[in-house]
C-alpha cells in the first residue's frame, strides 16, 4: 500500500477532530441552532402572513364583486327610472301639445265663426243697401209722374190708418 496511517497519527487526528468538534458544539452549533430555528419561525410567519393575505384577497374580491353587481343593479333602477320619467315627461308634453292644438283649433273655429257671421252681416248689409238704392231707382223712376206720387202718399197714408 502506498499509504499506511500511523497509530499516532490517527489517535491525533481523531483527537483534534473531537477537540473541533467539541469547540464548533460550543461556539457556532447552538447560534447556528438558534438562526435555524429563528429563520423557519420567520418562514412560518410569513407564511401565515401570505395565507392571511391571500384570504382577504378573496375577501376583497368578493366583496369588490358584491358591490359591482349592486352598482349594476342600482345603475339598472337609475336609467329605468329615467326611462320612466322621459316617457312621462314626453306623455305629458304630448298632451299639453295636444290641448293647445284642440285649443288653438277651437280659437281658430271660433274666429272663423265670428269672422262668418260678420262677412254674413257684411253681405246682409250690402244687400240692403243694394236693395234700397234698386228701390230707390224704381220708385225715382215710378213717382217720377206728380199723379202716381200722390196715389202712392195716398195708400201709404191709408196702411197706416189700418194698421
Amino acid at each position: 500500500m502506498l499509504v499506511s496511517p500511523d497509530l499516532g497519527l490517527i489517535v491525533w487526528m481523531t483527537l483534534s477532530f473531537l477537540i473541533l468538534f467539541v469547540l464548533l458544539r460550543i461556539f457556532a452549533w447552538k447560534p447556528v441552532l438558534k438562526m435555524l430555528n429563528d429563520r423557519e419561525e420567520k418562514i412560518n410567519v410569513s407564511l401565515n402572513e401570505a395565507n392571511l393575505a391571500r384570504e382577504q384577497m378573496k375577501q376583497l374580491t368578493a366583496d369588490n364583486e358584491r358591490l359591482l353587481l349592486e352598482a349594476k343593479d342600482e345603475r339598472d333602477a337609475i336609467l329605468n327610472e329615467a326611462r320612466k320619467v322621459s316617457q312621462k315627461m314626453y306623455d305629458d308634453a304630448k298632451a299639453k301639445a295636444q290641448e293647445e292644438s284642440q285649443r288653438i283649433i277651437a280659437s281658430a273655429k271660433e274666429g272663423i265663426n265670428v269672422e262668418k257671421q260678420k262677412a254674413i252681416a257684411e253681405i246682409r248689409n250690402m244687400i240692403a243697401e243694394i236693395s234700397i238704392e234698386i228701390a230707390e231707382k224704381v220708385i225715382e223712376n215710378e213717382l217720377s209722374d206728380k199723379q202716381m206720387h200722390q196715389k202712392y202718399i195716398n195708400e201709404r197714408v191709408e196702411a197706416l190708418h189700418f194698421n
